[in-house]
């Protein structure tokens, strides 16, 4: 991918099959005659955007946590179905939950709540990505956190921040024989997304460690039968 300076998407990848990357990040005409390629174009759909899918600026977004931004966007252009490892801390803390709790968390930010930033899930755990300096604060806050009831408990959390790195899911979504790799269940689609501070995961650490119902119809964003379908609803997410 190339970077525009913030003077537009700047952000193009490539795909399986064509020629290479021209200049502009558009891939040249292969020699049976292929069209031009943008992956992001093949990622999105051009009515309504799909929060699996990571888009141009959200890939422009990831890449500002990188030590070498330009490096990071150039290293996914030429593959872009490799995950990557970004450092935390500066741009945003990561929330490493089981993944069955981290369900139900969402279903309360989403239901209830302001909804979430950026979620990642990966070998049966979920990453909330959160704004920085929530990882120093929230395992302290869930300390002082009065719990009513001995059988209340919220399972160990892993909080990514300063110091910390972490693989985050490759631009492109995985290939239906490859269920093992990290994916994006809510994917960075801004350059700069709303990130849930520590009193945001609190709460939604609370009511699913207590397994309270939702007072709100439930929006599920968990895709059920049909892996591929498009079953986010984002209408409250800020």
């Amino acid at each position: 991918m190339s970077s525009d300076n913030g003077r537009g998407s700047g952000v193009h990848g490539t795909a399986t099959g064509g020629g290479p990357l021209t200049a502009v990040g558009r891939r040249e005409a292969a020699p049976g005659g292929e069209d031009e390629l943008d992956i992001f174009r093949r990622l999105r759909d051009e009515d309504g955007h799909q929060v699996g899918e990571v888009t141009a600026a959200g890939a422009a977004w990831l890449s500002s946590a990188a030590t070498h931004p330009r490096s990071t966007l150039a290293l996914w252009e030429g593959r872009p179905a490799a995950p990557g490892v970004l450092p935390c801390g500066t741009v945003f803390d990561v929330v490493n939950v089981p993944s069955m709790f981290g369900r139900r968390m969402l279903d309360h930010l989403w239901t209830e709540g302001p909804g979430s930033g950026p979620v990642a899930v990966h070998r049966g755990r979920m990453l909330l990505f959160a704004a920085p300096g929530t990882a120093q604060r929230l395992p302290s806050l869930l300390e002082w956190e009065e719990w009513h009831g001995s059988d209340v408990a919220v399972p160990p959390l892993l909080c990514h921040g300063s110091g910390d790195a972490v693989t985050v899911p490759a631009l492109v979504r995985p290939g239906p024989d490859n269920t093992g790799a990290a994916r994006w269940l809510v994917a960075p689609d801004t350059r700069r997304p709303w990130l849930p501070g520590p009193d945001v995961l609190l709460w939604a650490c609370v009511r699913a460690a207590r397994n309270e119902p939702t007072d709100a119809p439930r929006i599920s964003i968990f895709p059920r039968a049909d892996q591929d379908a498009n079953v986010y609803d984002v209408s409250r997410r800020r």
